[in-house]
């Protein structure tokens, strides 16, 4: 069941978002490649230590049953890496029940082999009507 709000929903007082337990955490092995899985609307996944060469990405799924078709995705580096300026995250490819992370290098040298960027995501519901 839901709350349907005909005006608009307001907070001057706090945030507005996910409460307590619909949050969840997953640790990404074998690669930078390898898909995750976190049936959660909200989380934090903690990517293998390894190194990303210049101008390059490291794509890997995610496979989450809180998403629907119209929905957005948000991801945000949070820590893990020596240089946060070395990197851009990006959610692509969003579709019912999975979603891409794309971890892109921006710099001209290779990340260095121990970091393990740490993301989180957060679902946002839409409506495609």
């Amino acid at each position: 069941t839901g709350v349907l709000i005909a005006g608009g929903l307001l907070s001057n007082a706090g945030g507005i978002g996910y409460g307590v337990g619909a949050g969840g955490t997953v640790t990404q092995t074998t690669s930078k490649n390898t898909s995750v899985t976190l049936n959660k609307p909200s989380g934090y996944i903690t990517t293998v230590a390894g190194s990303i060469a210049a101008n390059s990405i490291a794509p890997f799924p995610v496979f989450n049953s809180t998403v629907g078709d119209g929905d957005t995705v948000t991801v945000t580096l949070v820590g893990g890496v020596a240089n946060g300026a070395s990197y851009m995250i990006d959610a692509q490819a969003i579709s019912a029940g999975a979603f891409y992370i794309i971890v892109r290098n921006i710099t001209g040298a290779a990340t260095p082999a121990g970091d393990a960027p740490t993301i989180q995501f957060n679902v946002h519901k839409g409506a495609r009507s």
